[in-house]
């Protein structure tokens, strides 16, 4: 079976390898990722691999209920507007408030 993959923008794997980022949030997850699994971290802009995690905790909520610990080792974003509006560049307009996010805890190898 083929390792899962989970792709990052080039300024967030900088922030990763910095150990700066130790969570990341995932909307409309087609991997199932899951607490345990051990995947490679790729760099979307460069496409090469550039690390190897262990997923620590996974969870789910709706975006308009992430708090508090939910960003802990994640970027922060000034208003819930911001957040939204961030990750419709990702994944579209379906992005809202009720929209279910994944929170990944991740440890790099």
């Amino acid at each position: 079976m083929e390792k899962k993959t989970i792709k990052f923008k080039d300024e967030l794997a900088k922030l990763i390898l910095a150990g700066e980022k130790t969570l990341t949030w995932r909307l409309f997850d087609d991997k199932n990722l899951s607490q345990g699994d051990d995947v490679g971290f790729i760099n979307s802009n460069t496409k090469e691999k550039f690390g190897e995690a262990i997923l620590t905790k996974v969870y789910e909520k709706k975006l308009s209920e992430v708090e508090g610990e939910d960003f802990d080792g994640h970027e922060r974003y000034s208003s819930g507007e911001e957040m939204y509006q961030t990750y419709r560049t990702y994944y579209g307009d379906k992005v809202g408030p009720d929209t279910i996010v994944k929170i990944i805890r991740f440890e790099l190898k």
